[in-house]
């Protein structure tokens, strides 16, 4: 199952501007434990993850993308078509770990 969060909402800038005028009509699931192929989805320590959702193999299936703080790479779990998940695997350019720089 899917859910939208808000910060999925405001990162594809759709809809973004109606949740945000009504507030009250926003409603969350419940927090869920992700796995993926068996395993609990974690982070490289000391953690600040930011999760988003993104079409990153192009099958039109919402991918779990998860930035991490060290090195700025980017973990990317492949939605299957059972809704689960593939291991993780950095988003790669030219055969190496993509990096978004950070600002410290």
């Amino acid at each position: 199952m899917k859910t939208t969060s808000l910060m999925a909402l405001a990162l594809a800038g759709l809809g973004a501007s109606a949740a945000l005028a009504d507030p009250g009509s926003v409603r969350f699931s419940a927090p869920q434990r992700l796995q993926a192929d068996g395993a609990w989805v974690k982070v490289e320590p000391p953690g600040y993850a930011f999760p988003a959702w993104a079409d990153v193999t192009g099958d039109g299936r919402d991918d779990l993308v998860v930035g991490q703080f060290t090195g700025g790479k980017l973990n990317v779990f492949a939605r299957r078509a059972d809704g689960t998940f593939a291991a993780g695997g950095w988003l790669l350019v030219d055969g190496k770990p993509a990096e978004v720089p950070g600002v410290w």
